[in-house]
């Protein structure tokens, strides 16, 4: 895998929005943070438009999106929030520019569709908190910094009655369940096979949780794993006659038969600590009775 060359005091960050609406009072503390990291920002030209849900057209999102990758000058290009569509804008993409001269990707839920697509060329991301969440945690948002200045990466996380114990050394890949489901048959899609996936998710019906494990295991991406981290699974629903398990049950469920490490309740996903992890690095993955230890390699 290829890694983006890290950041440094004076280099341009580029700020996009690939999905929902944003303004610039939602952005403004989190680029005087990237400010105070001694890093120039720079707006995506139709960041602040609007369409009904989404920060633009199609056109305009991907518009921004492109010229970021492409200007020699943007070290580094952060989406500004999730939501949906950037699945709408992925193949308007040009990455010729990109694959030629990689800049780190930033984001996490609906950026999962970058992260995905971009592991496929063998070109390292970001999967982390976002501008709009930057004030939420200030230690999820240190991990960020620390990941694109070169810092190292190494986490430790309290168990759970359903982790499963082991270890395993492999690149780390995943992100939002919903969109890596979605993915699934598409130019977007990626190989499990014997990697770590990470995935987490939010407001899903369990039914659903239970419906994407089971498509994912069917497609083979579950069995050949070296191990499985699992995030926040937060604000899960329920029907009025009861599902029967919660998400984690219904992950564990779904992975049973193999003997890979697991971990649950790991500190990225929908949640205020959102830990910052470097797609398509190895990791190494620790899972014993008295905690986890997540660590990445230089």
């Amino acid at each position: 895998m290829t890694t983006p060359p890290y950041l440094k005091k004076g280099d341009r960050i580029g700020i996009v929005a690939c999905a929902r609406k944003t303004s610039k009072e939602e952005l403004q503390p989190a680029v005087d943070m990237l400010r105070s990291w001694g890093l120039d920002v720079v707006f995506g030209k139709n960041l602040f438009k609007q369409l009904n849900q989404f920060s633009g057209t199609d056109e305009e999102r991907a518009a921004d999106l492109q010229e970021m990758l492409d200007d020699p000058a943007v070290k580094a290009v952060i989406s500004a929030r999730g939501g949906y569509g950037t699945v709408r804008i992925i193949d308007k993409i040009d990455f010729t520019m990109f694959r030629q001269q990689p800049k780190w990707v930033i984001g996490y839920s609906d950026i999962t569709v970058l992260h995905s697509h971009i592991y496929n060329f063998g070109i390292e991301t970001l999967h982390a908190t976002m501008p709009l969440n930057f004030m939420k945690n200030a230690e999820a948002t240190e991990t960020l910094r620390k990941a694109l200045f070169g810092e190292q990466l190494s986490y430790e996380v309290g168990s759970h009655p359903l982790n499963r114990k082991g270890n395993a050394e492999a690149q780390l890949v995943g992100g939002n369940l919903s969109l890596l489901y979605a993915l699934t048959g598409s130019a977007s899609d990626i190989d499990t096979k014997g990697k770590i996936l990470f995935i987490e998710d939010l407001d899903e019906y369990l039914y659903h949780i239970d419906r994407m494990m089971i498509s994912l295991k069917r497609s083979g991406k579950l069995s050949r794993l070296a191990g499985l981290i699992v995030g926040g699974m937060t604000d899960m629903k329920d029907n009025t006659v009861p599902f029967g398990k919660n998400a984690a049950e219904i992950i564990i469920d779904a992975v049973k038969e193999y003997d890979y490490p697991l971990c649950f309740d790991f500190p990225a996903g929908h949640i205020d600590k959102n830990f910052a992890l470097v797609i398509g690095r190895k990791v190494k993955l620790s899972v014993e009775n008295d905690g986890v230890e997540v660590s990445f390699a230089k």
